[in-house]
């Protein structure tokens, strides 16, 4: 394996696990449950650095659950866009 190669997973492990500790700040300050709108953001990239260390693998099960996060994560993100412009009057 190379060295870039090794980085990218390795980043991507970083990125996609430092959402839990955000998920658990946000939500300490609030005092209570909440998934803030970074969370989904790390969850993307996160998942786009894993997504491109599986592919390089050539693990089908590895890509398969990076794939199908990626687009949930997509999704939320989406979902969240149109929360927005309801609350701000939007269509």
């Amino acid at each position: 394996m190379t060295a870039v190669w090794f980085g990218v997973g390795l980043l991507g492990q970083i990125v996609f696990g430092s959402r839990f500790v955000l998920q658990w700040l946000a939500s300490e300050r609030a005092r209570r449950s909440i998934v803030p709108k970074h969370f989904w953001i790390l969850s993307i990239v996160g998942s786009l650095f894993l997504l491109a260390y599986a592919i390089h693998r050539r693990d089908p099960i590895f890509i398969l659950g990076q794939g199908v996060g990626f687009l949930i994560y997509a999704r939320n993100l989406a979902i969240l866009g149109g929360e927005r412009k309801l609350r701000e009057g939007g269509h």
